[in-house]
């Protein structure tokens, strides 16, 4: 059986600090991530997923294993979104393509914060490509990813309460601030 384990953050567990705390990071990766990946473990066991990769689960299982299955892979992707190392912009194609969506990097975040912070509930706000690498912001809902939908994500934002509340209590604009200081726009770049 394949098992899954929590993957190794790509940055020290208190690298993203002032943005995002390592009391935060604990319970975001060490409790909360920790648990998606052992409750898909334990429900998968016996079962047509248990051979399948992650992204296979994620695409084809519904319910309870797609919602722990996707809350591992979103959280993996959010992870390799975010740096200590300041960068201010996106640049290349990625700058190209978002200045021609959106009309200006400006206008991007804008509309990015504005869909992460209108977001009811829980869930994340993505930027995708579509098979014509065409741009969008897409919302999805508690688990949900874009996978499922045939989009290629490129920067995610996690806007479950658990990604800023002790940080930030209730307070999702002031984590948006604190998110646009980490994404590694690098890497954003690579995956467009």
């Amino acid at each position: 059986m394949a098992e899954f384990t929590l993957k190794a953050l790509p940055f020290a567990i208190n690298a993203l600090e002032p943005h995002i705390s390592e009391k935060t990071l604990e319970f975001h990766y060490g409790k909360h991530h920790q648990t998606y990946v052992n409750t898909l473990n334990t429900l998968i066991e016996g079962t047509e997923y248990k051979d399948m990769t992650l992204e296979e689960i994620v695409k084809s299982s519904k319910g309870s294993i797609f919602n722990n299955a996707a809350q591992v892979w979103n959280h993996d992707f959010y992870w390799q979104c975010l740096t200590p190392d300041h960068q201010k912009a996106p640049s290349g194609k990625l700058a190209a393509a978002i200045e021609e969506t959106f009309g200006s990097f400006e206008n991007f975040k804008a509309e990015f914060t504005k869909m992460s912070v209108g977001l009811f509930g829980s869930g994340w706000c993505w930027l995708v490509k579509d098979s014509q690498n065409k741009l969008s912001i897409v919302q999805k809902s508690n688990a949900g990813n874009p996978l499922t939908d045939g989009l290629t994500p490129i920067l995610v934002c996690d806007v479950w309460e658990h990604a800023y509340y002790l940080d930030k209590q209730n307070a999702r604009p002031k984590y948006l601030e604190s998110f646009w200081e980490l994404v590694d726009w690098k890497k954003a770049e690579e995956r467009f």
